[in-house]
């Protein structure tokens, strides 16, 4: 199991990779400055749709991203 620490700092990189330091500061600064409940965001975050349905559209954007990335 992580520490607190650890999975502040991953979730940081994660960010940072995918929205890049700019983008990742403004998203902290909204999620800060509304009132948030990631539990209902989560719940809704995916309209109803199956594990598989998700884990089928992750896999098409990670590909996607392989691809751009190799085109630069």
């Amino acid at each position: 199991m992580k520490v607190d620490s650890e999975i502040k700092m991953f979730g940081i990189e994660v960010l940072n990779r995918y929205l890049g330091v700019v983008d990742t500061e403004r998203f902290i600064a909204l999620i800060q400055r509304e009132k948030f409940d990631y539990t209902k965001w989560r719940q809704n975050l995916f309209g109803g749709m199956s594990g598989e349905e998700v884990s089928k559209i992750a896999m098409e954007f990670q590909k996607h991203q392989k691809k751009h990335r190799s085109v630069k």
